[in-house]
């Protein structure tokens, strides 16, 4: 970028030299955020790449462009960005899988057998609300539990209740069917 390139940036910023320098700094930084958030190593010199070519066709673009001049740099960002991405190597192909023989096969879990023998026989809306209780960890499953009760259009207790009744019906099946399963044996 020239001397000139530059100054005709700045004053199409901002008439304040300040301001203009100011205004692109953060256009920089934010620049620089895109292209980091979007997996870019090399951020700076595409942020860099990013504003030469703004710099270069600005004295064409500044006369005719109206709204802020930070949008139109993030427009030729996304096409510096995608010219990056065409010019990485291709990614090596995946090698053929290699089929493994499982030394130890699973062993029958009698009491997964029977949980899922009971959920057959829960209503299919309680066999959902069931899975769908169980879902997600930590802060995710307290939000999904709460997206859930109002789904339903109740409380998040009622539905802690609902949920509670439900696994007490589950686990009466499955203790009742694991009895006959060791009668058998």
């Amino acid at each position: 970028m020239t001397q000139d390139e530059f100054d005709a940036l700045l004053a199409w910023l901002d008439p304040d030299r300040d301001q203009a320098a100011h205004k692109y700094e953060e256009i920089r930084s934010r620049l620089i955020k895109i292209f980091v958030c979007r997996g870019c190593p090399v951020a700076e010199d595409l942020a860099d790449e990013t504003i030469d070519r703004v710099a270069g066709k600005v004295e064409g673009v500044a006369p005719s462009y109206v709204g802020n001049p930070a949008l139109y740099f993030y427009g030729v960002a996304k096409k510096v960005y995608h010219e990056w991405l065409r010019r990485l190597p291709a990614p090596l192909p995946a090698p053929d899988p290699v089929p493994v023989v499982d030394p130890d096969p699973p062993v029958p879990d009698p009491e997964y057998d029977c949980l899922m023998e009971c959920m057959k026989v829960l209503a299919p809306k309680d066999e959902q609300l069931i899975l769908d209780y169980y879902q997600e960890e930590k802060q995710a499953k307290i939000d999904h539990r709460k997206k859930l009760a109002e789904g339903l259009g109740i409380g998040l207790n009622t539905l802690r209740i609902k949920v509670y009744r439900l696994r007490g019906r589950l686990q009466e099946c499955v203790e009742q069917l694991m009895k006959q399963f060791r009668d058998k044996q």
